[in-house]
């Protein structure tokens, strides 16, 4: 079949394709998150190939319309929405040395669109923020922004995050891995139901690879256990379980300089409006406020930043990360999670942490897609 080619790009402008959307329960954020980076990236610097994956794994072109991808009024976007055809197929490079992406289309000749000179991979949870998408684009030799393969599969994993993180010495909460196989059996459950009560009360229980505060129940009584547990099945078929803490919720973010790791002024979550915690609800649709610059003192401020970029360190990081910990109540700190593609929307902690710290939204994301643009892919 022949492949009909499109002009060149006259321009020496790079071109970066934004790939958001996905497969996982965070698929609407993904969304929100690729409206914000389309309104604030440079057009005069950069060319914008909008990719959007629906629910079902199409890739598909999507309008470069960013009002269309916001939360409103509690309505969550969808790339099926705002995608150019309900058909086709958008297809990155698969084999390194080319820089080419195609548009199949039922009917028709495959399309190239050109070439792409760096991904900027804004999906949130698995099947994109996991290191899959990492690993393909890294196979096939595209720059991209952010984490590798390894730090964006460990951070996706809430288990093997802490494991890492307590090796290195940074504190972790207590908590116990409930596996598939450990809620099939009458015997596995009864041994689930026993290692959540040493825990005590409260507990989280948790999705082990998932994000955006989604599928998180916060169990006050052991017979609400198992419904709980049920809930964050949906999302993930592996769980955590963590003991509650008693602490302030402080977030800071770390980002790769020229000259090496800085992290940003922190901000602490302030969960208001009758929520018990920071949940999906909370954080974007009633839109829980984050203070920014927490309420810390200097010498808090710097424990936190070096905490911070320790845990970016352990994990092995590139780019960008937001870690989040607990101020606990005799003064000691405590990693909650290290988030690897923090989001963008306009209420997102990350970007607004940096423009504090007097980087702002626009240069954010000039220095993440100069710093990806300068990155070689493959071993590093």
């Amino acid at each position: 079949m022949s492949i009909e080619q499109t002009s060149p790009n006259p321009s020496a402008k790079p071109r970066v394709a934004l790939v958001f959307g996905g497969r996982s329960s965070e698929h609407a954020i993904s969304v929100s998150t690729a409206g914000s980076v389309l309104r604030a990236i440079d057009r005069e610097k950069y060319d914008v190939l909008p990719i959007g994956i629906t629910h079902e794994g199409r890739w598909a072109l999507v309008s470069d319309e960013p009002s269309r991808m916001a939360i409103t009024d509690g309505r969550l976007p969808d790339v099926a929405h705002v995608a150019e055809a309900v058909e086709g197929q958008v297809s990155l490079p698969v084999a390194p040395g080319s820089r080419e992406v195609v548009l199949s289309e039922p009917g028709t000749a495959p399309k190239v669109l050109g070439e792409v000179d760096v991904v900027f991979p804004l999906l949130h949870g698995p099947w994109g923020e996991d290191g899959t998408l990492q690993g393909l684009l890294e196979l096939s030799g595209v720059p991209y922004v952010g984490n590798g393969v390894l730090a964006s599969a460990v951070g996706m994993d809430k288990e093997f995050t802490k494991r890492i993180l307590a090796s290195h010495g940074l504190g972790v909460g207590r908590y116990t891995i409930v596996r598939p196989r450990d809620w099939e059996t009458a015997a596995g459950r009864d041994a689930v139901r026993e290692r959540a009560a040493g825990l005590g009360l409260p507990l989280f229980v948790k999705p082990c690879r998932a994000g955006s505060s989604i599928g998180i129940t916060k169990v006050k009584d052991l017979a609400d256990l198992d419904a709980a547990i049920e809930e964050a099945r949906r999302h993930d078929p592996k769980l955590i379980i963590e003991a509650g803490v008693a602490g302030r919720e402080i977030e800071c973010g770390v980002l790769e300089f020229e000259d090496g790791l800085r992290a940003s002024v922190p901000g602490e979550v302030l969960v208001g409006g009758g929520y018990e915690f920071y949940d999906f609800e909370a954080k974007y649709i009633d839109s829980s406020e984050v203070r920014i610059p927490a309420d810390l003192t200097a010498e808090e401020t710097a424990e936190i930043r070096r905490q911070a970029i320790a845990a970016f360190e352990a994990l092995g990081c590139e780019g960008l990360a937001r870690v989040d910990f607990f101020l606990l109540e005799d003064g000691s700190w405590m990693v909650n999670e290290v988030n690897t593609m923090p989001g963008f929307t306009p209420i997102s902690a990350y970007p607004k942490m940096w423009e504090a710290t007097g980087l702002a939204y626009p240069e954010l994301i000039d220095r993440l897609l100069q710093a990806a643009l300068r990155r070689s892919t493959g071993l590093r």
